[in-house]
């Protein structure tokens, strides 16, 4: 064998059926606290069921109301953390659907990305950019070491065009003798 922990105990480990027992027992326990409290405030519970159901603002308090329940030591200590949010369960009806959704960093960050590259290659295309600017003047040399090159190629060409007419008509007057 294996040691315990170093708390010097062995582990103790629950079993699913006790703790699906002890959460009924706090269930039930809850239940019967619950109707001690409406048992306690008014003698006639069935009328304020009735009101209760017929009004919905009462309702809406009621569900605060167990909201604001805490459990152990929270109810004694009142905690003003002002980055602590509560949470509040919002209505169907108190929905916003059409009103503009809010991105997140990420999306925010993807979005400007895109947009900047297609500002970028709309300047780049105009030829404002730097890039574009060394492209332009790249392209301008090689055009014009282009023309050069052609130029010779036509100047060699008609050069030994002379040089093939200048052998014939010398072996044309050398026949001709």
């Amino acid at each position: 064998g294996r040691k315990g922990g170093h708390k010097g105990r062995a582990r103790q480990y629950t079993s699913p059926e006790e703790i699906d027992a002890q959460l009924q027992a706090e269930k039930q326990k809850a239940r019967e606290e619950e109707e001690q409290e409406e048992g306690g405030e008014g003698a006639t519970g069935d009328p304020k069921k009735e009101k209760k159901s017929l009004d919905s603002d009462e309702s809406d308090e009621d569900d605060e109301d167990y909201q604001q329940k805490r459990k152990g030591v929270e109810g004694l200590i009142d905690i003003e953390n002002p980055n602590r949010v509560l949470q509040t369960t919002k209505k169907v009806t108190q929905l916003d659907l059409d009103g503009p959704k809010e991105l997140s960093r990420r999306e925010r960050e993807e979005i400007e990305k895109q947009k900047a590259k297609e500002r970028y290659m709309k300047m780049h295309l105009a030829g404002k950019t730097e890039q574009a600017k060394a492209d332009l003047a790249r392209l301008a040399i090689i055009r014009k070491q282009r023309e050069e090159a052609a130029r010779k190629k036509e100047e060699e060409r008609k050069a030994k065009d002379e040089a093939a007419m200048a052998g014939k008509r010398l072996q044309s007057l050398s026949l001709n003798k």
